[in-house]
Formats: structure tokens, sequence, C-alpha cells
């Protein structure tokens, strides 16, 4: 069963309840902390990041980032729709949470005129290569900064 999600804005009052949000033991070497998202988002502007806390009814439950409608050509960033960041909090995983902010992602994406959704993960089988292909991403052939670029028709 899915769960239903909400796509929030992160905003002063709930930034350090998004901030403590956190994977697995052991899942950290796949996917960066909400703070290091939020440095990473102001430190490259060139990748046109847009981000979102995901939110379960009222609680803060995980954390989405993207690059959004990248201009063709930028150097050094997949685009123009790149899923950059996608973490779901420990105590929330397993219940579909990550599949449902998926859906609101290509909703979104597809509304605004995009036609694909990249992103890349590292390889290794505990890796979220799995869930990527599970829900429709298939590999592009390309490797970026190590990692495996896969791609999603929409």
């Amino acid at each position: 069963m899915t769960t239903p999600v909400r796509l929030v804005e992160i905003t002063d009052e709930n930034r350090e309840a998004v901030c403590a949000l956190r994977v697995r033991p052991g899942q950290e070497r796949f996917v960066a902390s909400v703070a290091k998202s939020l440095e990473d988002a102001a430190t490259t502007p060139e990748g046109e990041p847009w981000y979102r806390a995901v939110y379960a009814g009222d609680e803060p439950v995980g954390f989405v980032m993207l690059s959004w409608d990248v201009p063709p050509g930028r150097p050094g960033v997949l685009g123009p729709y790149f899923l950059w960041r996608l973490l779901v909090d420990a105590r929330h995983q397993g219940r579909g949470i990550g599949r449902a902010v998926l859906a609101e992602v290509v909703s979104l994406v597809r509304a605004d005129g995009g036609t694909e959704l990249l992103t890349s993960h590292q390889p290794g089988d505990d890796g979220p290569g799995a869930f990527y292909r599970k829900v429709g991403f298939s590999p592009t052939g390309e490797i970026d900064h190590g990692e495996i670029v896969v791609r999603l028709g929409l």
C-alpha cells in the first residue's frame, strides 16, 4: 500500500524537523543528508535546484530535490529534469513513500513539459538501483561521477 504524500516548501518553521530526517545505517553512502542537500542547492545554482520536504499527514517523512528545467548544454549538469536527491526517513521506509514521491514528481515534470526524468545511483546490490528499475527507470549507458545514469520516459 502506498502512503499518500504532499510536497511542502521548506521554511524556517519546518527546516529543523526536515533536516533531522535520516536514512537507515549503511544507506548514508547512497544519499546525502537534507542539510548537505540544501548546502549543495545553495552552492550549485547552475543545477537549477528545486526541492521540497515530503510529508505524510502532518509529519515530515522525506526530502526530494531535482534539477528543474536546466537549459540544454549546461556543462556538468544532467537534465533538463534530474532527480538529484530522494531521501525517505528510516522510520518511514517500506511504506511506498519513495514510489509516491516519484509519482508526484513525474506529474509535476510532465505538467512543466518534461519528457523524461533522469537520475543516477552508485552501483551495488544494496543501493537504490533495484528501486529505480522497479519503478520504470532504465540505464542510459552513461556513467556520471562514477554513478549509473538511468532514465524514466514520461
